[in-house]
Parts: C-alpha cells; sequence; structure tokens
C-alpha cells in the first residue's frame, strides 16, 4: 500500500514539477520581455510606460513560491553537505526523514498564513495602483499556493524515505 500511495504521488508531482518549472520559464520570460520593452520604448519615445518596470516584481512571488517544492525534492535549496560524508546510510535516511517532516509541517503553517492573508486582501478589494490595475490577493495568492506544492513533495520525500527506512531494516 505504501509503494501505490508513493507511485502515484510521484507521478503527480512528476507532472505537477513539469507545470511548475513551465510557469517558472513563462515568467522569466515575461520579466525580461518587460524590462526589454520597457527600455526601447524610453528609447524610441523618450517617456515609458510604469507596468513595464512594475511587473517584474510583481511577477517574483509567483517565481519564487511554487518552486520551493520541486527544489526541496531535487536538494537544490540550501543545504549543508558535511553531514553527507559522515553519517551512515540509515542515519542519513532518518535525517531526511525528520528534514521532510519539518517541510511538511512549515508547510501547512505558511499555507494557513497565505491563506488567511490572501482572503484578507481578497475581501479588501485593493488593487496596485500601476497603469493596469492588479489585485493584491492575486500576488499573496502565490504564497499558499506554493506551500501546497511544497507539501505535496514533502509528502513524497516522507514515503520515499520511511519505505527505504522499511527495506534497510529488513536486511
Amino acid at each position: 500500500m505504501l509503494k501505490a500511495a508513493l507511485a502515484y504521488i510521484s507521478k503527480f508531482n512528476e507532472w505537477l514539477e513539469k507545470a511548475v518549472f513551465m510557469l517558472a520559464i513563462f515568467i522569466v520570460a515575461n520579466m525580461v520581455l518587460a524590462l526589454f520593452l520597457s527600455a526601447l520604448v524610453r528609447y524610441l519615445s523618450g517617456t515609458g510606460y510604469d507596468w513595464f518596470i512594475e511587473l517584474p516584481p510583481i511577477l517574483t512571488s509567483w517565481l519564487v513560491f511554487p518552486l520551493l517544492g520541486p527544489l526541496l525534492k531535487s536538494g537544490s535549496h540550501i543545504k549543508v553537505d558535511v553531514l553527507n560524508n559522515t553519517l551512515s546510510s540509515r542515519s542519513l535516511s532518518l535525517l531526511r526523514l525528520v528534514i521532510s517532516l519539518i517541510a511538511l509541517i512549515a508547510s501547512f503553517v505558511f499555507l494557513m498564513a497565505g491563506i488567511e492573508a490572501t482572503s484578507l486582501y481578497f475581501k479588501l478589494g485593493q488593487v496596485m495602483e500601476l497603469e493596469i490595475e492588479i489585485p493584491i490577493w492575486w500576488v499573496y495568492l502565490a504564497f499558499p499556493t506554493g506551500f501546497a506544492i511544497m507539501a505535496i513533495f514533502a509528502l513524497e520525500l516522507i514515503l520515499s524515505e520511511i519505505l527505504t527506512l522499511l527495506n534497510r531494516r529488513d536486511i
């Protein structure tokens, strides 16, 4: 049953990881394009549009938070490599399990906080005062979205480490 659950969540996370990376590529392309167009319009006309310059910082939260889960899974986030060389494989697996559990708990805490913040700004109905109106809640929505994605990836890591530890116990 544990193997089946891990297989299911791994397959889902493969799809989710591809979707998150596609979103990140789209956002980075839009950031670069907005800044390029801002410079081009200012050069050609002498004036520019504020929203070209304001768009990259607005999109940054949508770039960073959804990538938390895939970065956690790949180990591409900040980490200390000293313990990898000193711990036994079982101890290292236990350490990864604890880290994944902490990541899962933190994900739920930040997910709840993000939902509260997003709903507050949604109820307030405030928008950013740019040339185009962007609701503030839309920027805050990246926060709970990213931590929900991170929770799913942390759950996969937990199941994987439990399965690894159970297999090692039998040997």
